[in-house]
């Protein structure tokens, strides 16, 4: 089917999305060939990503904000990835790690699989996924769950025509702050998914063995940290370069390489 840029409207109603679309390009070069969609950390909302969303001004993607199903108790402020809400016992804190069944299932079913895929027309290689603290492990939960499925439709493709949109990897995975989640399996072939983390000095969540979990679930990992401590959004340009060279490296162009660009490596 052809492909076309989604809105607002193309996804379940239940859920805030907010969409960004790819910045001016020449006229009739139809829809971005790449989705990025965005998922915020533990007690923010859409409308904080979507922000920066417009600062990344990513050409031909369309970028897709979503904002957690479940809103936070005690008039916390904010909405969770997470199947409840639970204390870190150490920094008394939320705990980001609180089981992502829920919100894997609305990411794999609703939005990449029942709207990107079969109502927009993408294919799950021109898909990337960034998330942030607990969005970050949300992210990661859902393009493990999304190869599960892959390999399911490789399996079915002589007996569904439409099987074969679900073939193959999505095209990365950005998580800063936030490993693969603990309270997740590692059992199985590894995930292809290519898998940027991004934490800051002496991180307390992406931590050395965080790490190793994360590479006996996904195949390709890169790591990079800040020069800094905390686990935040980067905050100037030698904390984003590593996440612009990675978009660069995954993100798929039709125009090419402009005249005049220099490559950084």
């Amino acid at each position: 089917m052809p492909t076309k840029t989604p809105s607002p409207a193309d996804f379940p109603p239940n859920l805030t999305v907010t969409v960004t679309e790819a910045p001016s390009s020449s006229p009739g070069s139809g829809p971005a060939p790449n989705i990025l969609l965005l998922l915020h950390g533990l007690g923010d909302t859409a409308a904080g990503f979507t922000a920066f969303a417009r600062a990344l001004q990513l050409p031909e993607t369309t970028i897709v904000t979503l904002q957690a199903p479940t809103p936070l108790p005690f008039d916390l402020g904010g909405f969770h990835w997470g199947d409840d809400v639970s204390f870190d016992s150490a920094s008394g804190g939320l705990d980001m790690d609180a089981g992502f069944t829920r919100s894997t299932r609305i990411l794999v079913s609703n939005i990449i699989r029942d709207t990107l895929l079969a109502k927009c027309g993408y294919q799950l290689r021109e898909i990337l996924l960034l998330g942030f603290g607990q969005g970050g492990m949300a992210a990661l939960m859902a393009a493990r769950e999304l190869d599960k499925t892959s390999k399911i439709a490789e399996v079915d493709e002589s007996s569904s025509s439409s099987s074969t949109e679900l073939t193959g990897s999505l095209s990365g995975v950005i998580s800063i702050g936030a490993p693969y989640p603990l309270s997740a399996s590692t059992l199985g072939s590894k995930n292809r998914t290519p898998v940027l983390l991004v934490g800051g000095r002496e991180s307390t969540a992406v931590t050395d063995t965080a790490v190793q979990r994360t590479k006996e679930a996904f195949e390709f990992v890169e790591l990079h940290r800040y020069a800094r401590r905390g686990d935040g959004m980067p905050r100037n340009r030698d904390e984003m370069m590593p996440v612009m060279q990675f978009f660069a490296r995954r993100l798929r162009s039709r125009q090419g390489v402009p005249a005049g660009s220099i490559e950084i490596t």
